[in-house]
C-alpha cells in the first residue's frame, strides 16, 4: 500500500501593514486573498490615519494599533510588541504604503506601531511596500528619492498601477 501520509505543511507568518491611503478600503479585499493561500497565517499592523478607510470589524484576522503597543507594556520583563510582530513575521508587506509614512521609512522615523516594527525589520526577511497615493503626490521628485531609499534597504518595491483615482484624476 501507497504511504498516504500527508507532510505538515510550515505555517508562514504573513505582517500586513496598511497605512492612511484611500487605497486602504482594499484591506478586507487583499486579507481575503491572502487567507486563500494555504499554511498562511495573517496579522495587520495598521496606523491610525488608515482606521478612516475600512471597518475593523471586516478584518478576520489580529489587527493591531498604536494603543496595543502602549497597553500590552507595564513593565521592564514585558513583552515589546512592535519585537514581537517583528519575530513572528516571515514576510511583510506594506500595502498601501502612502507618501507620509514613505517619508519616514526612508528617513527612519518611528513614531508609531508600524513604523517601529519595520524600523526593527529583520533585513534577512522580505519587506514588499506597495506605494500608493495621489499622482500628483507620486510624480513629486522627493518620491522617487524615497522610494529608492526603501530598496537600497532591501525591501522590494510593487509599483503602482495606471488608474481612474478615488479624487477623479487618472494617474499612477
Amino acid at each position: 500500500a501507497e504511504n498516504s501520509s500527508v507532510v505538515p505543511q510550515k505555517t508562514s507568518h504573513v505582517l500586513v501593514g496598511v497605512t492612511g491611503s484611500v487605497a486602504a478600503l482594499k484591506l478586507p479585499l487583499l486579507i481575503a486573498e491572502l487567507l486563500k493561500i494555504p499554511g498562511l497565517e495573517v496579522k495587520v499592523v495598521t496606523t491610525e490615519r488608515a482606521k478612516h478607510f475600512y471597518h475593523a470589524q471586516e478584518i478576520p484576522v489580529t489587527l493591531y494599533s498604536d494603543e496595543d503597543e502602549w497597553q500590552l507594556w507595564k513593565g521592564r520583563s514585558d513583552p515589546v510588541l512592535h519585537i514581537e510582530l517583528r519575530r513572528w513575521a516571515d514576510l511583510m508587506v506594506v500595502a498601501p504604503l502612502d507618501a507620509n509614512t514613505l517619508a519616514k521609512l526612508a528617513n527612519g522615523i518611528c513614531d508609531n506601531l508600524l513604523t517601529c516594527v519595520i524600523r526593527a525589520w529583520d533585513l534577512s526577511k522580505p519587506l514588499l511596500f506597495c506605494p500608493a497615493m495621489n499622482t500628483a503626490m507620486w510624480e513629486h521628485p522627493i518620491t522617487a528619492q524615497q522610494v529608492e531609499q526603501l530598496k537600497g534597504f532591501g525591501y522590494t518595491e510593487v509599483p503602482c498601477v495606471v488608474k481612474k483615482l478615488v479624487c477623479g484624476d487618472e494617474g499612477q
